[in-house]
C-alpha cells in the first residue's frame, strides 16, 4: 500500500529509502478467531489421525481454535512455550469442569492425562509464568515513564570531520530533533527541529568561487558537496507537516514545511545521507528536486496513491517556498516566484525493480522551469543493487538572482552501485558517478561527481561511515580543477 514519509528522514525512515510508512494499515490474517465445531476447519478432515483430539478439544473443552481464514494449520511447527500455553489453557478449563462434572467418565480420563502432563511440563509452565511477569512488570513500566501516549521522541546528530583540497579541515554538525504524532494509527504528524554549525566543506568552497551556481545553496541547483553542510546556527523548523488516509489506497500530506525529497524521487540505495551517499546531487535528481524549494522547504501538499493490488504508485505535489509571504510587491503567496509542482508514476513489478517516471514545473527566481526525469533501481540479489538517475529540463526566462537572461537545456546523469554486508555483515556500501548539469553555454566545463561510501553499524545508535568525494570541474570551470575530499560521517540516533 501507500507508505507515508518516514520522519527520521535520514536516519529515517532511516529510514533507507526507502519510503518509511508509519504503521502497518492491514489487518493480519494469521490473527485467532474463535470455532465452535471442528467442522468449521477447512483443512480438517474425519481421517485425520488427530481429528478426535482436535474435535475434544475444540467442542468438548473450547480451549484451541483455527486462524482467521477458518484453517488450523496442523502442519505448522509447534515450540516447548507455545504447547505449555496451550497445556495451561486446558487445566484452567479442566479445572473448573471437575466441580460441575465429577461423574463424567471422559472428563475423568481426561484428567488423569492431564496431571500427568502437568508434572512433565511443570518446569515449562513455570518459566512461562515468569515471562509473563516479567513482560507485564516491563509494561507498567513503560507506561509510567513514556514520553506521550501519542508522540515518540527521536533524535539524530551528524557529526563529520571533513577535509579536502585547497581548503582547511573542517567539523560539520547538523542536529535534528523529530516529534512523530500519531493519533488513530493510520496518520502521522511530523514535527522536526533542525540547527547546526554552519560548518562548510571543499567541494561546496570550491563551487562558490567565482559564481555560487552549483554549490548546495547554489542559484542554479544543488549539485555536489555534503548535505548536511552550511546549516543555520540558530534553532529552526524544519519540517511541520500532518499525512492521513481518507482512503485505505490514498495518503495525503499538508504541512507549512513541506520538502519535495520527503515524497518523490526516492530511491533505496541513495535517498539517506545519514547512512548511504551524503552528495547532494546523489541524494536527489537535481532537475526534478529543485534546490530552492528543497533546501527551505514550503506550504504545500503531497498525494500518493496505489490502487490495490496495482504495481502502479502515482505521487504528486505542490509547494510554494514564499507562501507565508503576504507582501504583494514582492514575490510571494501560494502560487507566486519559488514554487515547484511535480508529479511521479511508479512501476514495481516486483520487490527487485522499480522504474519512476517524472515531471517537474517550477519557477525559480523569475525562472521557469520544466523538467522529465527517471528513477530506476534493480536489486542484483539480496546484497547488490543498481541505480540510475536521469533527467532532462528546459530553464527559461531572466534569472534575478544571478541577473542574467537563462536559455538552458541542461541534462543530468548519475549511476551507482549499492553493496550490502560487503565484507562485514551489517554493513551498507556504495560507488556512483554522475554530472548534474551538462549544457552549453555553462561554463566552460562540465563537472563530474564521485562518491565512494562505507558505512559500519557500530550498534543501534551509532554509525560510523569514510565516505571519498572527488569532483572535477566544480562548478562547470574548468579553472577549479579537480577537487578530492575526505569525511568520517559519524551518525548517533536515538
Amino acid at each position: 500500500g501507500v507508505g507515508f514519509p518516514s520522519p527520521m528522514l535520514n536516519a529515517q525512515c532511516s529510514m533507507p529509502n526507502a519510503q518509511c510508512p508509519i504503521a502497518n494499515l492491514d489487518g493480519d490474517s494469521e490473527l485467532l478467531t474463535q470455532q465452535t465445531s471442528v467442522s468449521q476447519l477447512s483443512d480438517v478432515q474425519p481421517t485425520d489421525w488427530a481429528y478426535q483430539a482436535l474435535r475434544s478439544l475444540v467442542e468438548r473443552y473450547n480451549v484451541i481454535s483455527g486462524f482467521g481464514d477458518r484453517t488450523f494449520k496442523g502442519n505448522r511447527p509447534l515450540t516447548r512455550d507455545e504447547f505449555a500455553a496451550g497445556l495451561a489453557a486446558t487445566l484452567d478449563k479442566v479445572e473448573g469442569l471437575i466441580a460441575t462434572a465429577i461423574s463424567d467418565q471422559y472428563i475423568q480420563e481426561d484428567i488423569i492425562t492431564l496431571r500427568r502432563l502437568q508434572k512433565e511440563y511443570r518446569s515449562a509452565l513455570d518459566d512461562l509464568q515468569k515471562r509473563v511477569n516479567t513482560t507485564s512488570d516491563r509494561a507498567n513500566y513503560l507506561e509510567a515513564h513514556q514520553f506521550s501516549t501519542t508522540t515518540k521522541l527521536q533524535g539524530q546528530l551528524i557529526f563529520a570531520p571533513t577535509s579536502g583540497s585547497h581548503a582547511h579541515s573542517t567539523i560539520i554538525a547538523r542536529s535534528r530533533l523529530n516529534l512523530n504524532t500519531s493519533f488513530n494509527e493510520q496518520d502521522l504528524l511530523v514535527t522536526q527541529l533542525e540547527s547546526g554549525n554552519n560548518g562548510g566543506d571543499a567541494i561546496n568552497l570550491a563551487q562558490q568561487e567565482n559564481s555560487n551556481n552549483l554549490a548546495n545553496s547554489g542559484f542554479i541547483g544543488n549539485y555536489g558537496g555534503l548535505d548536511y553542510t552550511n546549516v543555520d546556527e540558530n534553532l529552526h523548523l524544519r519540517r511541520l507537516y500532518y499525512s492521513f488516509r481518507p482512503m485505505p489506497d490514498l495518503a495525503v500530506t499538508v504541512g507549512a514545511k513541506l520538502l519535495p525529497r520527503d515524497f518523490i524521487d526516492r530511491n533505496r540505495y541513495a535517498n539517506n545521507e545519514a547512512v548511504d551517499f551524503s552528495s547532494t546531487f546523489l541524494i536527489n535528481n537535481p532537475l526534478i528536486v529543485q534546490n530552492q524549494i528543497d533546501r527551505e522547504g514550503g506550504a504545500g501538499v503531497a498525494i500518493a496513491w496505489q490502487p490495490k493490488n496495482s504495481k502502479f504508485t502515482v505521487r504528486s505535489l505542490y509547494i510554494a517556498a514564499n507562501a507565508n509571504q503576504s507582501n504583494s510587491t514582492t514575490n510571494s503567496g501560494y502560487e507566486c516566484d519559488r514554487r515547484q509542482g511535480s508529479v511521479e508514476v511508479e512501476y514495481s513489478p516486483s520487490s527487485r525493480f522499480a522504474l519512476r517516471l517524472q515531471y517537474t514545473n517550477a519557477e525559480i527566481n523569475n525562472t521557469n522551469i520544466n523538467a522529465f526525469g527517471v528513477n530506476a533501481e534493480y536489486n542484483l540479489n539480496r546484497n547488490t543493487g543498481i541505480f540510475t538517475r536521469l533527467g532532462v529540463g528546459n530553464y527559461q526566462g531572466f534569472n534575478t538572482a544571478i541577473n542574467q537572461n537563462i536559455d538552458l537545456h541542461p541534462l543530468s546523469w548519475a549511476i551507482g552501485v549499492g553493496l550490502r554486508n560487503f565484507v562485514l555483515p551489517g554493513t551498507v556500501a556504495g560507488v556512483a558517478i554522475g554530472q548534474p548539469f551538462v549544457a552549453e553555454n555553462f561554463g566552460n566545463a562540465t563537472q563530474t561527481n564521485f562518491e565512494a561510501f562505507y558505512n559500519l553499524q557500530l550498534n543501534d545508535n551509532i554509525s560510523i561511515t569514510p565516505i571519498l568525494s572527488l569532483v572535477s570541474n566544480p562548478n562547470n570551470d574548468s579553472s577549479n580543477g579537480t577537487i578530492w575530499q575526505s569525511t568520517l560521517r559519524t551518525v548517533f540516533s536515538f
